[in-house]
């Protein structure tokens, strides 16, 4: 179990958490996403489409300029939820297979936050499944970010989607 900055426990091995990613669809992370391991897992000859997506930090929001954040997640919740949008996103769209990881923990600018990957036999529902996993991971997965800005002490707290 590992603590972070007093709010974020991961209680997932490395390897644990790539495990439940690939079985479950979706896992928190705390140290850099390896993305080719969660690419892997998602070959399939019947396939034709794989559509992906990476979140990195970029250097500002909301017109500030950010200096770096920090993203906190409750871990069983998000790994409950994550499931279920996995589970959602295969009942909406005619896709094979989609897996999902978030960091958390300290992240510096250009660091990748999200990656979401998604295979299907024909890109449309590959494309449409990214998207929209985009969008219900960052509404309804349980992480927070804190900012912190280059032209003051101060930091805010917001929600995914802030």
């Amino acid at each position: 179990m590992r603590l972070h900055q007093g709010s974020s426990v991961i209680t997932l091995s490395h390897d644990d958490a790539y495990q439940t990613a690939i079985t479950d669809g979706f896992a928190l992370m705390d140290t850099p996403i390896n993305e080719a391991v969660l690419k892997k897992s998602l070959l399939d000859g019947s396939c034709g489409a794989l559509a992906t997506f990476e979140g990195w930090v970029r250097n500002h929001n909301n017109a500030r300029p950010v200096d770096r954040l920090t993203y906190y997640g409750y871990e069983q919740l998000a790994l409950n939820q994550g499931k279920l949008l996995i589970k959602k996103a295969k009942a909406k769209f005619d896709i094979e297979r989609a897996v999902a990881m978030h960091r958390i923990g300290d992240l510096a600018i250009g660091d990748m936050a999200v990656w979401i990957g998604v295979t299907a036999h024909h890109r449309y529902p590959a494309f449409d499944a990214c998207r929209w996993l985009l969008d219900a991971i960052k509404a309804e997965i349980p992480v927070w970010k804190q900012e912190f800005y280059t032209d003051s002490d101060e930091s805010l707290w917001l929600s995914n989607n802030g």
